[in-house]
């Protein structure tokens, strides 16, 4: 028998159950029938017997069955009746944890719960109430009962069980006596007027001095303000015995969802009603208080403030000492709450010096009167929500950078095409005797180098073409450690350690072996030129999904590749920034800042991860997550890019070449002409459109650019397939093939050449386009 039953044992209990009893009553019924037809009066007195039997077996089973399902009924009964009063929050569940009844207090807390699961009940009071339930129900179903202290950071209290049947559990929450008597008493103690809230604003616990200030007993907050949405540090009328009274609003969070409520008095008046204690007397208010001075000068703290600020003396410290970030003078700002202008809108401000990653809303309130003047200043830490902010901030700046490098990229791609390619048609003029040839290489060189450069932008952009195919990274890594060798140096060592049984990956193998380049050259470059660096593969399955560096890694299975140096490490306020392009920690002139941000788009763009832990003087270890593939799955065979032989003949047909960049389109023109092509040109799509219009131009094949003013390529290519269909198209940008592969996909017979691109790659691929085409 299992310790923990599964979740369906009661239902396959009532239906094996049903089951058996239909198949004893049909036994009995084919035996007594069976008898009716026998000749041997022996043999019928037998079965009728045993048709008796099973009929007198079947009725037993049958009352069996109701009676345990009117025990169990009636045990349901009881339960409620005995919870149903109870001021803690009690329910009545079913063996696999749905709830069946909830008490009043249970309601009141936690709102409807009938047909919800326990741990979802609980999921506002506890971030991870699996495993508590799952301990609590295998105690129950071995011993009958069990019970945990819970301690969160809103409280303590204790979760019980007890199994009153085999089908149903009856759990209790429950606050310690001496616990809840101490918070009572602590309450009690405070000399503001404070209450409790439940999740529906019911009122929970009202304390002395909210009792002394009301004169009456309340049950709602609607009975205490006419305006229940209230603002911490805002100011908000009160009914009081003497009619609406004017106080300083502060609320924190208590334990299983409740809030607490504290009254600060409004003393921008000089007879403040209550509150004579004085300002020493909310040191153990839990929230965060400063007195100020009108210049800013801070005369007065409470624990929780102090707490917040790390603060160990106030003696002649100002607010602007604390914190900053306002934009303009802290003074300013103080001034006008002062004079009652905006001053009392809340502002966000970050902590200085130590505190520099704490945020804080600070809410400023006059008060003292005449005779004592000061501000009062509710502090509200916001350090999660400002952290969270400055996450998503960050990613909106890493897109928008990306955006603006997938812009350049596609800018300098149309000016190397016509560099190179116009660099290609003088090289047809020059021979290797030219004195100007050397110039045309080293031009040709350089523009190739420059379209390396504008590779990496497109690779932190994750707008590159990518070339996917199945590769095993025991036979990559062993090939390109030769290489790896050669740059690290003599006095780097570099080692290899594969897990048995490695999976494959998919991805492009060039930038595969480009990232594994940047990352071996980084770590020997921490290293100052000696020591080891590991390269370590393994398998890793993940059943759940793995949180790290604010990415979230799905379920699944995953090949992890490391790299490892014992170099001087990153320091801590350094590593988020280090996939940023144009971000380096070498000195001037060592690095471009380009390195980590192309590998990091590289490996985005294939699929994977990428992630990085240092630690300051003992080094750095990159972990890079790529999906495993499974060879048994047969991946889609990418669109193999057309590699003809070279042309040693002039070639016939008539291309319209449509490209809005006019030296693309002169050095395209010249260069499909020298190989024997007749070549129309346009300069945008409805150019191309309109020549299209006359019915007796014959055109062979379409060459276009994709991202043009007006109508993109393959927009207008669409339009003029309805009428020219089976014409084969060549597709040429700066920008990624993915960037128009919804539209690619719906264009039958095309192909795409990236920019830049050289003379002899242009003549190839419209070759080979026509070579495909279908005769008409």
């Amino acid at each position: 028998m299992p310790a923990h039953p599964p979740v369906n044992m009661p239902m396959a209990h009532r239906v094996v159950g049903r089951a058996v009893i239909v198949s004893v009553y049909l036994t009995g019924l084919v035996v007594l029938l069976g008898a009716q037809v026998l000749d041997s009066p022996p043999l019928r007195v037998t079965l009728v017997a045993i048709g008796v039997v099973c009929a007198v077996i079947a009725l037993v089973m049958t009352a069996w069955v109701a009676g345990r399902g009117w025990h169990v009924q009636r045990g349901d009964t009881m339960a409620s009746r005995l919870i149903a009063d109870d001021s803690d929050c009690a329910f009545v569940a079913d063996r696999s944890g749905h709830v069946l009844y909830a008490n009043a207090a249970a309601q009141k807390n936690f709102g409807d719960c009938r047909g919800r699961l326990m741990t979802d009940v609980f999921a506002s009071v506890l971030a991870n109430p699996s495993p508590f339930f799952q301990r609590l129900s295998q105690e129950a179903y071995m011993s009958g009962s069990g019970k945990e202290e819970v301690v969160t950071r809103r409280g303590h209290f204790r979760l019980a069980v007890v199994a009153f049947c085999s089908q149903r559990r009856l759990w209790r929450m429950t606050e310690p006596e001496d616990h809840r008597a101490a918070v009572a008493r602590d309450h009690n103690k405070l000399p503001l007027p404070m209450i409790t809230l439940g999740p529906g604003n019911d009122v929970i616990l009202v304390n002395r001095a909210m009792r002394n200030l009301l004169g009456r007993n309340i049950a709602k907050l609607d009975d205490l303000f006419d305006d229940p949405a209230l603002a911490t540090g805002q100011r908000h009328q009160v009914n009081t015995t003497t009619g609406p009274q004017t106080v300083i609003v502060a609320l924190t969070d208590g334990w299983a969802g409740a809030r607490n409520l504290y009254l600060l008095p409004d003393e921008s008046g000089d007879s403040p009603r209550f509150f004579k204690a004085g300002w020493d007397a909310i040191e153990d208010v839990p929230i965060p208080l400063l007195k100020l001075s009108e210049t800013g000068q801070v005369l007065g703290t409470n624990r929780e403030s102090r707490r917040l600020l790390q603060l160990t003396q106030t003696d002649g410290l100002c607010l602007s000492d604390l914190l900053d970030g306002l934009g303009r003078p802290i003074v300013d700002w103080m001034r006008e709450a002062f004079e009652g202008r905006e001053g009392r809108s809340p502002q966000f401000l970050r902590g200085r010096g130590r505190n520099m990653d704490t945020f804080v809303q600070v809410t400023l309130n006059a008060a003292g009167g005449t005779a004592d003047p000061h501000l009062i200043a509710v502090l509200d830490d916001v350090t999660e929500l400002k952290t969270l902010e400055a996450q998503f901030v960050q990613s909106q700046k890493m897109q928008a950078i990306g955006q603006l490098a997938g812009g350049v990229a596609h800018d300098f791609n149309n000016l190397l095409t016509a560099i190179s390619g116009h660099c290609d048609l003088l090289l047809l003029r020059h021979d290797e005797g030219d004195q100007n040839y050397s110039d045309l290489i080293q031009i040709h060189q350089n523009a190739n180098r420059a379209a390396s450069l504008v590779g990496q932008l497109l690779a932190f952009s994750r707008k590159q073409t990518l070339q996917p195919e199945v590769i095993d990274l025991r036979d990559t890594l062993s090939d390109l450690t030769h290489l790896l060798n050669r740059l690290v140096g003599e006095k780097v060592t570099l080692s290899l350690q594969h897990c048995p049984g490695l999976m494959s990956i998919r991805a492009d193998k060039r930038q595969f072996e480009q990232v594994l380049m940047n990352l071996v050259v980084n770590a020997r470059d921490a290293m100052a030129g000696k020591g080891e660096i590991r390269i370590e593969t393994q398998n890793l399955h993940l059943t759940v999904p793995m949180i790290k560096d604010r990415a979230v890694v799905p379920a699944g299975t995953y090949v992890q590749v490391k790299v490892i140096d014992h170099g001087h490490g990153i320091a801590p306020e350094k590593l988020p920034k280090i996939f940023e392009p144009f971000y380096t920690t070498k000195r001037p002139g060592e690095g471009t800042g380009l390195g980590l941000s192309t590998a990091y788009g590289i490996v985005k763009q294939t699929g994977g991860f990428i992630f990085a832990q240092s630690d300051v003087e003992q080094g750095t270890e990159f972990s890079l997550l790529f999906p495993g593939h499974d060879p048994a799955i047969v991946s889609p065979v990418p669109v193999a890019k057309p590699r003809p032989a070279k042309i040693v003949q002039p070639a016939t047909g008539v291309v319209l070449l449509v490209e809005d960049e006019a030296p693309v389109r002169a050095f395209a023109s010249r260069a499909l002409r020298l190989r024997g092509y007749q070549v129309l040109e346009a300069d945008c799509a409805e150019a191309a459109l309109s020549l299209l219009e006359d019915a007796t131009l014959h055109v062979d094949l379409f060459v276009t650019d994709v991202i043009m003013p007006g109508l993109d390529g393959p927009t207008w290519v669409k339009q003029a397939l309805t009428r020219r269909p089976e014409t084969p198209v060549v597709f040429v940008s700066g920008y990624a093939e993915d960037a128009f592969s919804d539209g690619q996909s719906r264009v039958p017979n095309a192909i795409f050449l990236p920019k830049p691109f050289s003379l002899n790659a242009l003549t190839q691929t419209v070759q080979a386009q026509l070579a495909q085409k279908v005769p008409a």
